[in-house]
């Protein structure tokens, strides 16, 4: 099965902030041709969805991290930072506060930050969570499915069908999502749980056909260019081929560990970078099977936190 992270959720759900509702700062569709930041492929990163109190001053981002590598010499940087939409409730106090203070950061020290934001299945801590809940009710309840998992029980997988409008529900509100990307000041968007066709009804809850996948990513992606970012391709192996065109980077997380990272060569040889994270598996056992892939490849915790440290990249 593949693997992915949430945030730590909140005890109990804060007040409801309407995703729908464009304030007058958000942000519009990108008409002014402005060049998307499209990283080269070897270009180290830093996955750190969890904040620290430490760094709360950089959203509870350690922008200074520098650790020795896998390769060894040295330490290194990360020059891309891929973190959360908002600041860590721990370090925030609240679960509403655009992580703008740890993009500032990312960007004085020259490097670039991806926005995490959860496509495909719904997180019940989060602040737009009441439409979802209030959408799904008055649909029959035809949106929000099964528990993601016994380790993440506070989130459920989405309904991407369209029968009843779902998707183009869950469009308007990832576009309420990616708008406040762009005006915490993001460089581009990781949009996660895009696989749910992988995992069959049994496990979903809903019957998601392929060639449903693949409208729905593409959606995202061009909403996200569309928006001015570039995007990634989280996971998703299954469907590389097709979407390798559309998406400008990839984010796994353990083909070393299943076995099953070739696929993502495509990226490489379109001249896109892989970046990718192993956790239960040591730096020793895979490496160099990503050098040879010319893979971005960093070890982080077995628990599956993400925090700013341990950090191991390979290189």
């Amino acid at each position: 099965m593949i693997h992915r992270i949430c945030r730590l959720a909140l005890a109990a759900a804060l007040a409801f902030v309407p995703a729908l509702a464009f304030t007058a700062g958000a942000a519009a569709d990108v008409s002014s041709g402005a060049a998307i930041w499209r990283p080269p492929v070897q270009s180290r990163w830093q996955y750190q969805l969890q904040g620290s109190k430490a760094h709360a001053a950089t959203g509870g981002i350690n922008v200074g991290i520098c650790e020795v590598p896998q390769s060894g010499g040295a330490c290194v940087r990360p020059s891309v930072f891929d973190i959360d939409l908002y600041v860590d409730a721990e370090v925030a106090g609240d679960n509403t506060t655009l992580n703008t203070a740890g993009v500032d950061a990312i960007h004085a020290k020259g490097a670039k930050a991806v926005c995490y934001i959860d496509a495909g299945s719904i997180e019940d801590f989060r602040p737009d969570y009441p439409a979802f809940a209030e959408w799904h009710d008055s649909h029959g309840k035809s949106l929000l499915g099964k528990p993601f998992s016994d380790e993440f029980p506070n989130e459920r997988w989405a309904n991407i069908n369209n029968d009843k409008g779902q998707r183009d529900f869950l469009l308007k509100m990832m576009e309420a999502r990616v708008d406040k990307c762009v005006r915490a000041g993001f460089d581009g968007v990781e949009f996660d749980v895009v696989h749910a066709h992988e995992e069959g009804q049994k496990v979903t809850g809903w019957n998601i056909s392929a060639q449903t996948q693949l409208t729905y990513n593409k959606a995202l992606a061009a909403m996200a260019h569309r928006k001015g970012l570039s995007v990634a391709l989280k996971n998703d192996l299954s469907q590389v081929d097709e979407l390798v065109s559309h998406f400008d980077y990839a984010v796994n997380e353990e083909c070393f560990q299943w076995k099953e990272c070739d696929v993502l060569s495509a990226f490489v040889k379109a001249g896109k970078p892989v970046f990718q994270v192993e956790y239960k598996t040591s730096p020793g056992g895979f490496c160099s099977k990503a050098a040879a892939l010319k893979f971005n490849s960093i070890k982080k915790a077995t628990d599956y936190s993400l925090y700013d440290k341990p950090y191991k990249p390979c290189r």
